[in-house]
This record gives structure tokens, C-alpha cells and sequence, in this order.
């Protein structure tokens, strides 16, 4: 999976925000705002990271099991593609 062109991930007073530029932007209006693990992933999805891949970055960076990693990136996964921001 990976993020499609023209979504990116910003800081903006703080806040990690995704916006969409260029054609992307036509038909995502507004932005998401991402919390740290939010924008944790989507920095691994940025390099086109499976599912697997994600949960094992996940383990490493936070203090979680497997199975809640694996949740956790289950429900970011489907709420980016119910966004329509998500190549898989």
C-alpha cells in the first residue's frame, strides 16, 4: 500500500495535517488532521508499506503488542481508504 500522489503530510503549528495538491485536490476537499501514531504510519505508508510491515514499525516505535498494533493499523488503513488517499 502506499499514499497516492498529491496527499502530503505537513506540521502545521504543531499539528501534522494531510492536504492534497495538484489533481488530488479536486476531488479531496479540507484536510485530516493526523495524531503521532496517525502521522507515524502515514510517514510508513509513504514508503509503501504492507500491513505486516506497518504493525511491526508500530511495535517498535510504541510500547504496544502485536495484536494491538495490528488494530490500530487495521482501523488507519480503512479510514485512509474510506478517504480515497490509499493506493494498494
Amino acid at each position: 500500500m502506499k499514499i497516492k500522489e498529491g496527499f502530503l503530510l505537513r506540521e502545521v503549528g504543531g499539528t501534522s495535517v494531510v492536504v492534497a495538491v495538484g489533481d488530488a485536490a479536486r476531488n479531496f476537499n479540507g484536510m485530516m488532521t493526523l495524531n503521532p501514531t496517525g502521522a507515524f504510519l502515514w510517514r510508513e505508508l509513504e514508503k509503501g508499506g504492507r500491513t505486516e510491515e506497518l504493525v511491526k514499525a508500530l511495535c517498535g516505535e510504541y510500547d504496544v503488542t502485536p495484536e494491538t498494533a495490528a488494530g490500530d493499523v487495521e482501523r488507519f488503513i480503512q479510514k485512509l481508504k474510506s478517504a480515497g488517499v490509499l493506493n494498494e
